[in-house]
Protein backbone atom coordinates (compact mmCIF):
# COMPACT_ATOMS: atom_id res chain seq x y z
CA UNK A 1 0.00 0.00 0.00
CA UNK A 2 1.69 3.41 -0.87
CA UNK A 3 1.97 6.61 1.39
CA UNK A 4 1.50 9.58 -1.09
CA UNK A 5 2.42 11.97 1.94
CA UNK A 6 5.98 10.10 1.31
CA UNK A 7 5.06 9.59 -2.62
CA UNK A 8 5.20 13.20 -2.97
CA UNK A 9 7.98 14.05 -0.94
CA UNK A 10 9.72 11.60 -2.71
CA UNK A 11 8.73 13.25 -6.33
CA UNK A 12 9.52 16.53 -4.81
CA UNK A 13 13.30 15.71 -3.83
CA UNK A 14 13.23 13.81 -7.19
CA UNK A 15 14.67 10.70 -4.77
CA UNK A 16 15.92 8.23 -7.07
CA UNK A 17 15.99 5.91 -4.04
CA UNK A 18 12.30 5.37 -4.77
CA UNK A 19 12.75 5.02 -8.27
CA UNK A 20 10.94 1.27 -9.22
CA UNK A 21 8.97 1.49 -6.17
CA UNK A 22 6.12 3.55 -7.92
CA UNK A 23 5.08 5.96 -10.59
CA UNK A 24 3.46 8.89 -10.84
CA UNK A 25 1.11 9.67 -12.99
CA UNK A 26 0.18 14.15 -14.33
CA UNK A 27 -3.36 14.78 -15.06
CA UNK A 28 -2.70 17.29 -17.20
CA UNK A 29 -0.49 15.65 -19.83
CA UNK A 30 -1.27 11.99 -19.06
CA UNK A 31 1.83 11.00 -18.66
CA UNK A 32 3.60 8.97 -16.26
CA UNK A 33 7.01 9.67 -14.53
CA UNK A 34 9.56 7.86 -12.28
CA UNK A 35 10.11 10.05 -9.17
CA UNK A 36 13.57 10.96 -9.99
CA UNK A 37 12.25 12.76 -13.87
CA UNK A 38 14.12 16.36 -14.02
CA UNK A 39 10.94 17.50 -15.34
CA UNK A 40 9.45 20.26 -14.00
CA UNK A 41 7.51 19.43 -10.87
CA UNK A 42 3.28 19.13 -11.17
CA UNK A 43 0.97 20.35 -8.88
CA UNK A 44 0.33 17.99 -6.24
CA UNK A 45 -3.64 18.16 -6.75
CA UNK A 46 -3.17 16.97 -10.36
CA UNK A 47 -0.85 13.81 -9.67
CA UNK A 48 -1.90 9.92 -8.94
CA UNK A 49 0.59 7.46 -7.68
CA UNK A 50 0.43 3.78 -8.78
CA UNK A 51 3.06 0.85 -7.58
CA UNK A 52 3.18 -0.51 -10.82
CA UNK A 53 3.51 0.65 -14.78
CA UNK A 54 0.94 -1.15 -15.71
CA UNK A 55 -1.70 0.14 -13.18
CA UNK A 56 -0.51 3.87 -14.69
CA UNK A 57 -0.89 2.26 -18.50
CA UNK A 58 -4.66 0.83 -17.29
CA UNK A 59 -5.72 4.02 -15.94
CA UNK A 60 -5.09 5.63 -19.63
CA UNK A 61 -1.07 7.03 -19.02
CA UNK A 62 1.51 7.01 -21.12
CA UNK A 63 4.93 6.91 -20.37
CA UNK A 64 7.72 9.92 -20.12
CA UNK A 65 10.14 9.65 -22.66
CA UNK A 66 12.72 11.77 -20.72
CA UNK A 67 12.87 9.22 -17.82
CA UNK A 68 12.05 6.26 -19.21
CA UNK A 69 10.01 4.91 -16.04
CA UNK A 70 9.45 1.27 -17.87
CA UNK A 71 13.40 1.11 -18.83
CA UNK A 72 16.38 1.58 -16.77
CA UNK A 73 17.08 4.97 -15.14
CA UNK A 74 19.70 7.54 -15.81
CA UNK A 75 21.19 6.50 -12.56
CA UNK A 76 21.19 2.89 -13.63
CA UNK A 77 22.77 3.27 -16.62
CA UNK A 78 25.36 5.60 -15.33
CA UNK A 79 25.63 2.56 -12.54
CA UNK A 80 26.31 0.33 -15.48
CA UNK A 81 28.73 2.25 -17.22
CA UNK A 82 30.75 2.54 -14.33
CA UNK A 83 31.08 -0.55 -13.69
CA UNK A 84 32.05 -1.17 -17.48
CA UNK A 85 34.77 1.78 -16.26
CA UNK A 86 36.30 -0.46 -13.53
CA UNK A 87 36.45 -3.53 -15.50
CA UNK A 88 37.91 -1.85 -18.28
CA UNK A 89 40.90 0.02 -15.32
CA UNK A 90 41.27 -3.78 -13.90
CA UNK A 91 41.82 -5.52 -17.55
CA UNK A 92 44.26 -3.04 -18.60
CA UNK A 93 47.90 -3.36 -18.60
CA UNK A 94 48.66 -0.04 -19.04
CA UNK A 95 47.52 2.89 -17.14
CA UNK A 96 44.64 4.79 -19.04
CA UNK A 97 43.77 8.27 -18.77
CA UNK A 98 40.32 9.63 -18.11
CA UNK A 99 40.25 10.91 -21.38
CA UNK A 100 41.12 7.46 -23.04
CA UNK A 101 39.31 6.04 -20.37
CA UNK A 102 36.09 7.70 -21.12
CA UNK A 103 36.47 7.45 -24.72
CA UNK A 104 36.01 3.84 -24.15
CA UNK A 105 32.89 3.97 -22.15
CA UNK A 106 31.17 6.33 -24.73
CA UNK A 107 30.60 9.83 -21.91
CA UNK A 108 32.37 12.68 -22.26
CA UNK A 109 35.73 13.08 -19.52
CA UNK A 110 33.67 15.12 -17.40
CA UNK A 111 30.46 13.53 -16.98
CA UNK A 112 32.59 10.01 -16.76
CA UNK A 113 34.48 11.76 -14.08
CA UNK A 114 31.84 13.21 -12.07
CA UNK A 115 29.68 9.52 -12.20
CA UNK A 116 32.66 7.41 -11.32
CA UNK A 117 33.30 9.50 -7.90
CA UNK A 118 29.72 10.04 -7.22
CA UNK A 119 29.51 6.25 -7.21
CA UNK A 120 33.26 4.78 -5.97
CA UNK A 121 34.34 7.64 -3.79
CA UNK A 122 36.99 8.08 -5.93
CA UNK A 123 38.36 9.63 -9.23
CA UNK A 124 39.44 6.58 -11.81
CA UNK A 125 42.82 7.56 -11.61
CA UNK A 126 42.86 7.08 -7.57
CA UNK A 127 40.75 3.88 -7.98
CA UNK A 128 43.16 2.04 -10.23
CA UNK A 129 45.89 3.36 -7.85
CA UNK A 130 44.32 1.61 -5.17
CA UNK A 131 43.32 -1.61 -6.72
CA UNK A 132 47.34 -2.11 -7.69
CA UNK A 133 48.42 -1.10 -4.72
CA UNK A 134 45.40 -3.99 -3.65
CA UNK A 135 47.18 -6.76 -5.70
CA UNK A 136 50.63 -5.66 -5.01
CA UNK A 137 49.59 -6.52 -1.15
CA UNK A 138 47.99 -9.85 -1.87
CA UNK A 139 51.01 -10.89 -3.90
CA UNK A 140 54.14 -9.59 -1.65
CA UNK A 141 53.99 -12.58 0.55
CA UNK A 142 54.73 -15.07 -1.39
CA UNK A 143 57.24 -12.73 -4.52
CA UNK A 144 60.20 -13.68 -4.81
CA UNK A 145 61.03 -9.73 -4.56
CA UNK A 146 59.89 -6.45 -4.05
CA UNK A 147 60.07 -5.84 -7.41
CA UNK A 148 58.38 -8.37 -9.45
CA UNK A 149 55.45 -8.30 -7.18
CA UNK A 150 55.31 -4.58 -8.13
CA UNK A 151 55.95 -5.30 -11.92
CA UNK A 152 53.12 -7.99 -11.89
CA UNK A 153 50.63 -5.49 -10.01
CA UNK A 154 51.33 -2.86 -12.70
CA UNK A 155 53.91 -0.73 -11.00
CA UNK A 156 56.58 0.58 -13.53
CA UNK A 157 58.90 0.59 -10.88
CA UNK A 158 59.17 -0.19 -7.21
CA UNK A 159 59.02 3.85 -6.57
CA UNK A 160 55.24 4.16 -6.84
CA UNK A 161 54.94 0.77 -4.90
CA UNK A 162 56.50 2.46 -2.54
CA UNK A 163 54.89 5.87 -3.07
CA UNK A 164 52.20 7.21 -0.17
CA UNK A 165 52.44 4.16 2.39
CA UNK A 166 49.54 4.06 4.42
CA UNK A 167 51.52 1.71 7.75
CA UNK A 168 53.96 -0.64 6.28
CA UNK A 169 56.22 -0.46 3.46
CA UNK A 170 56.19 -3.28 0.49
CA UNK A 171 59.28 -4.67 1.77
CA UNK A 172 57.92 -5.24 5.18
CA UNK A 173 54.47 -6.78 4.14
CA UNK A 174 56.84 -9.32 1.87
CA UNK A 175 58.80 -10.40 5.43
CA UNK A 176 54.98 -11.09 7.17
CA UNK A 177 54.66 -7.85 8.30
CA UNK A 178 57.98 -7.34 9.91
CA UNK A 179 57.58 -3.90 12.04
CA UNK A 180 54.55 -4.19 12.90
CA UNK A 181 52.92 -6.27 15.87
CA UNK A 182 48.68 -6.30 16.80
CA UNK A 183 47.67 -7.63 19.80
CA UNK A 184 44.32 -9.22 19.95
CA UNK A 185 41.62 -10.51 22.45
CA UNK A 186 38.84 -12.50 22.70
CA UNK A 187 35.68 -12.20 24.70
CA UNK A 188 32.08 -13.89 24.81
CA UNK A 189 29.47 -11.02 24.19
CA UNK A 190 25.60 -10.54 24.47
CA UNK A 191 26.00 -11.11 20.28
CA UNK A 192 28.52 -14.14 20.23
CA UNK A 193 32.18 -13.83 20.29
CA UNK A 194 34.06 -10.89 20.25
CA UNK A 195 37.48 -9.93 18.92
CA UNK A 196 39.19 -6.65 19.20
CA UNK A 197 42.81 -6.21 17.87
CA UNK A 198 44.98 -3.20 18.03
CA UNK A 199 48.34 -1.73 16.91
CA UNK A 200 50.40 1.46 18.90
CA UNK A 201 47.90 3.69 17.72
CA UNK A 202 44.39 2.03 18.87
CA UNK A 203 42.06 -0.65 18.08
CA UNK A 204 42.05 -1.27 14.31
CA UNK A 205 39.83 -4.43 14.82
CA UNK A 206 36.40 -5.49 16.15
CA UNK A 207 34.74 -8.53 15.04
CA UNK A 208 31.77 -10.40 15.74
CA UNK A 209 31.74 -14.19 15.40
CA UNK A 210 30.26 -17.49 16.49
CA UNK A 211 33.59 -19.08 16.43
CA UNK A 212 37.16 -18.09 17.67
CA UNK A 213 38.56 -19.41 14.51
CA UNK A 214 36.88 -18.17 12.34
CA UNK A 215 37.51 -14.42 13.87
CA UNK A 216 41.06 -15.32 13.72
CA UNK A 217 41.02 -16.31 10.04
CA UNK A 218 39.41 -13.20 9.52
CA UNK A 219 41.74 -10.80 11.23
CA UNK A 220 44.27 -12.62 9.38
CA UNK A 221 42.86 -12.02 6.02
CA UNK A 222 42.91 -8.41 6.63
CA UNK A 223 46.00 -7.94 8.53
CA UNK A 224 47.67 -11.10 6.67
CA UNK A 225 51.21 -9.25 6.95
CA UNK A 226 51.25 -8.45 10.61
CA UNK A 227 52.59 -10.26 13.61
CA UNK A 228 49.31 -11.33 15.57
CA UNK A 229 50.54 -11.32 19.36
CA UNK A 230 46.98 -12.13 22.20
CA UNK A 231 46.63 -10.56 24.73
CA UNK A 232 43.73 -11.15 26.73
CA UNK A 233 45.20 -8.98 30.19
CA UNK A 234 46.31 -6.06 28.27
CA UNK A 235 43.37 -5.58 26.14
CA UNK A 236 40.64 -6.62 29.12
CA UNK A 237 39.94 -3.09 30.17
CA UNK A 238 38.69 -2.34 26.41
CA UNK A 239 37.26 -5.33 26.29
CA UNK A 240 35.07 -4.91 29.23
CA UNK A 241 34.25 -1.10 28.06
CA UNK A 242 32.87 -2.75 24.66
CA UNK A 243 30.90 -5.34 26.46
CA UNK A 244 29.43 -2.75 28.73
CA UNK A 245 28.59 -1.18 26.00
CA UNK A 246 26.67 -4.03 24.37
CA UNK A 247 24.70 -4.28 27.32
CA UNK A 248 23.84 -0.33 28.50
CA UNK A 249 24.22 1.61 24.60
CA UNK A 250 24.70 4.94 26.40
CA UNK A 251 27.38 3.68 27.79
CA UNK A 252 29.31 4.27 24.76
CA UNK A 253 32.95 3.44 24.72
CA UNK A 254 35.78 5.70 24.54
CA UNK A 255 38.37 4.14 22.66
CA UNK A 256 41.56 5.45 20.88
CA UNK A 257 41.11 3.70 17.07
CA UNK A 258 43.69 2.98 14.87
CA UNK A 259 41.06 3.47 11.00
CA UNK A 260 42.64 2.07 7.83
CA UNK A 261 40.93 2.98 4.73
CA UNK A 262 40.72 5.55 1.82
CA UNK A 263 39.99 9.23 2.37
CA UNK A 264 36.43 8.73 1.29
CA UNK A 265 36.10 5.45 3.52
CA UNK A 266 37.34 7.79 6.13
CA UNK A 267 34.67 10.54 5.48
CA UNK A 268 31.61 8.06 5.64
CA UNK A 269 33.23 6.70 8.75
CA UNK A 270 33.13 9.83 10.26
CA UNK A 271 29.66 10.55 9.30
CA UNK A 272 28.71 7.10 10.97
CA UNK A 273 30.26 8.45 14.53
CA UNK A 274 27.82 11.08 14.28
CA UNK A 275 24.78 9.63 14.06
CA UNK A 276 23.17 9.73 17.32
CA UNK A 277 22.16 6.06 20.02
CA UNK A 278 18.58 5.30 19.07
CA UNK A 279 18.74 6.83 15.55
CA UNK A 280 19.50 6.01 12.03
CA UNK A 281 20.23 6.96 8.35
CA UNK A 282 19.11 6.00 5.40
CA UNK A 283 22.40 4.82 2.84
CA UNK A 284 20.37 8.07 0.64
CA UNK A 285 20.57 10.37 3.10
CA UNK A 286 24.12 9.54 4.19
CA UNK A 287 25.39 9.96 0.75
CA UNK A 288 23.15 13.04 -0.04
CA UNK A 289 24.72 14.90 3.19
CA UNK A 290 28.72 13.45 1.46
CA UNK A 291 28.08 14.64 -2.00
CA UNK A 292 28.47 11.30 -3.05
CA UNK A 293 26.09 8.09 -4.23
CA UNK A 294 24.38 5.29 -1.97
CA UNK A 295 25.95 2.52 -3.42
CA UNK A 296 29.76 4.06 -2.48
CA UNK A 297 28.44 5.11 0.95
CA UNK A 298 27.50 1.17 1.11
CA UNK A 299 31.13 0.37 0.30
CA UNK A 300 32.17 2.06 2.92
CA UNK A 301 30.07 1.07 5.29
CA UNK A 302 31.22 -2.53 4.40
CA UNK A 303 34.68 -2.44 4.67
CA UNK A 304 34.33 -1.11 8.31
CA UNK A 305 36.92 -2.88 10.22
CA UNK A 306 35.41 -1.59 13.60
CA UNK A 307 32.40 -3.05 14.31
CA UNK A 308 30.07 -1.19 16.94
CA UNK A 309 32.68 1.94 17.36
CA UNK A 310 32.12 2.68 13.60
CA UNK A 311 28.52 2.30 14.29
CA UNK A 312 27.69 1.30 10.55
CA UNK A 313 24.75 -1.06 12.26
CA UNK A 314 22.78 2.63 11.95
CA UNK A 315 22.49 2.45 8.70
CA UNK A 316 18.96 1.12 6.80
CA UNK A 317 17.71 0.87 3.35
CA UNK A 318 15.50 3.56 1.67
CA UNK A 319 12.18 1.80 3.25
CA UNK A 320 14.22 1.37 6.52
CA UNK A 321 15.05 -2.37 5.90
CA UNK A 322 18.07 -3.51 7.38
CA UNK A 323 19.72 -4.70 4.56
CA UNK A 324 23.24 -6.33 5.31
CA UNK A 325 25.67 -6.31 7.72
CA UNK A 326 29.09 -8.07 7.25
CA UNK A 327 28.37 -10.18 11.17
CA UNK A 328 24.93 -11.10 9.89
CA UNK A 329 20.86 -8.95 9.18
CA UNK A 330 20.31 -10.52 13.28
CA UNK A 331 23.36 -8.84 15.29
CA UNK A 332 22.12 -5.22 13.41
CA UNK A 333 18.36 -6.00 14.64
CA UNK A 334 19.55 -6.51 18.23
CA UNK A 335 21.94 -3.82 18.31
CA UNK A 336 19.13 -1.56 16.52
CA UNK A 337 16.92 -3.05 19.59
CA UNK A 338 19.11 -2.28 22.09
CA UNK A 339 19.90 1.33 21.43
CA UNK A 340 15.79 2.25 21.00
CA UNK A 341 15.28 0.56 24.19
CA UNK A 342 18.12 2.13 25.94
CA UNK A 343 17.62 5.45 24.33
CA UNK A 344 14.17 5.77 24.44
CA UNK A 345 13.53 6.46 20.94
Amino acid sequence: MLDFDHCWQALCNRDPCFDGRFVFAVHSTRIFCRPSCPARRPKREGVSFFMHTHEAEAAGFRACRRCSPQGKSLAEQLDELVIAACRLLDESTEPMTLDQLAARIGLSSSHLGRAFKARIGLTPRAWAAARRRERLEKSLPGAESVLGAALDAGFGSTRGAYQNLANLSPAQRRRKGAGETLRYAISPCPLGLLLVAASDKGICALLFGDEQQALLDELRSRFCAAELVPDQAGLGEWLRSIVTQLEEPTRAAQLPLDLRGTAFQQQVWQALQDIPIGETRRYGELATSLGSHPRAVARACASNPVGLLIPCHRVVGANQSLTGYRWGVDRKAALLESEREESGA
